[in-house]
């Protein structure tokens, strides 16, 4: 048997970043991982994979807006050129998450960790003891309940492809789903490209109006978006796949990807040994981290909060914190998504922070916005973008209550309006420290976005 003041079970961003955190504050950590190739989703298949793809997306996107405005022609694009790229940076991660953790004096336990009791693991037989446990064990595809489920291709694979063919459907109309079709859409030799979601329209987490623009600029890119279509089986054949849907044509394709989201990879830890609370949407946690056993935290995809990849970063800080806080004293720490960051790496991409304008609405809040589509600012005339759009929503008080770009900078452009929600800033004071933003950019057009919301004397913020 062995000891430990902490051990976490996963090796992903949010588990390195509490293993890290504890270890260097002095407290013998143990990682436990079950893969073989240790690193997590977010580095070997997820966040970091999948840019290699958008970044060679997004210059071909660009190249062919300025067909007409002095590129001769669009660059030839290799998908497979593409993915031997990324598998250069994703083939490392195993070997340096296992160097890093050494290095670090982290004891770096490959097996299945599962609770006997309260605070006790067994890893393939081997008996951990621990102080306190921070689950990190991240999320899987999530099952799906028709026929033929097992010919999908899982976001993982489809990354690992040589290339794509001409014809593919994509099963939900999630993050995966938009983003992989319109990598395909700029990469491959795609004629026909499909996104089958079973509810009233997809992206359920943005704003409506928003995603509708976004929806017709992936159209015109030849994505078809099949909205209320449950699909009812998929059939493998001699030159494909046949995707089936009810009163409404079959649908021949040559692949079919996963895109239907993911869901909390807890199965098989013995939560109920460790009396620890989960609903099908994950771990439940307090603002703490902390689960129902107060000894036991849990963080990232594993926990019923919100996945993503640096909310999972931030919430393995607060665990580690306060797991901190119970040797050495000190304050506790609190988790806060008021101003959680979403970015939809399409082209052009779609970023979000704070509200929608359906969630305002539902919950009565007074509030004001303003949007704008099909933008004809200069600085999209000058790259030829034809489906730049924004909303912006403040509250009663003037404050940004939600943000929402469509532009080819939108993480960047998102991340201004998130510090201003965090500084709970008036949207007339931040219109006024972008007046001298360097121009003219994409951020000099923040302006423009905030000038209706200049409240009184147009001067007062000087």
């Amino acid at each position: 048997m062995k000891s430990y003041d902490v051990v976490v079970v996963g090796s992903g961003t949010g588990g390195q970043t509490a293993a890290y955190t504890l270890r260097e504050h002095g407290l013998s950590v143990a990682v436990v991982e079950n893969s073989p190739t240790p690193g997590g989703i977010c580095a070997l298949a997820g966040c970091q994979a999948k840019k290699w793809y958008y970044e060679a997306a997004e210059t071909m996107d660009r190249a062919r807006h300025l067909v007409s405005k002095g590129v001769v022609r669009p660059p030839e694009m290799d998908w497979k050129a593409v993915r031997d790229a990324k598998r250069a940076f994703t083939g490392a991660v195993p070997g340096a998450t296992r160097k890093g953790f050494q290095a670090a004096g982290i004891d770096f336990i490959e097996g299945s960790a599962a609770f006997s009791d309260p605070d006790t693991l067994m890893v393939d037989g081997q008996t951990l003891k621990s102080e306190f446990i921070v689950l990190a064990t991240g999320a899987r595809p999530a099952p799906l309940p028709f026929e033929g489920a097992q010919y999908l291709v899982s976001s993982s694979q489809f990354l690992e492809l040589d290339g794509v063919p001409p014809k593919i459907a994509f099963v939900g109309g999630g993050f995966i789903s938009f983003e992989f079709a319109h990598f395909a859409a700029r990469l491959g030799p795609a004629q026909q490209i499909h996104i089958f979601e079973a509810g009233p329209r997809p992206l359920a987490p943005f704003d409506g109006e928003m995603v509708a623009h976004l929806m017709a600029a992936s159209r015109k890119e030849g994505i078809d978006i099949h909205t209320d279509t449950e699909i009812t089986g998929i059939e493998k054949t001699n030159s494909g796949y046949v995707v089936k849907t009810p009163g409404k044509k079959d649908f021949h394709v040559d692949m079919v990807v996963h895109g239907a989201g993911r869901t909390p990879a807890i199965a098989n830890l013995g939560l109920e040994k460790a009396s620890v609370d989960f609903t099908r949407r994950g771990i439940v946690v307090d603002g703490n981290m902390r689960t129902a056993n107060a000894r036991v935290f849990a963080v990232g995809d594993c926990a019923d909060t919100v996945q993503l990849a640096r909310v999972a970063d931030y919430e393995a800080c607060v665990a580690a914190k306060n797991i901190l806080a119970q040797f050495r004293g000190g304050q506790a720490a609190v988790m806060d998504y008021r101003a959680v960051p979403s970015v939809l790496f399409t082209l052009p991409m779609y970023a979000m922070v704070g509200a929608t304008e359906e969630s305002l609405k539902s919950s009565g809040v007074r509030y004001s916005g303003k949007m704008a589509t099909n933008l004809s600012w200069p600085t999209y005339r000058r790259t030829g973008m034809q489906h730049a759009a924004y909303k912006v929503l403040v509250d009663h008080n003037n404050r940004i209550a939600g943000a929402h770009i469509i532009s080819d900078n939108a993480a960047g452009l998102i991340n201004i309006f998130k510090q201003a929600m965090i500084h709970n800033q008036d949207a007339g004071q931040l219109y006024w420290e972008h007046v001298m933003t360097p121009y003219p950019s994409r951020e000099s057009d923040i302006t423009y976005m905030l000038k209706p919301f200049i409240k009184d004397d147009p001067l007062a913020g000087l």
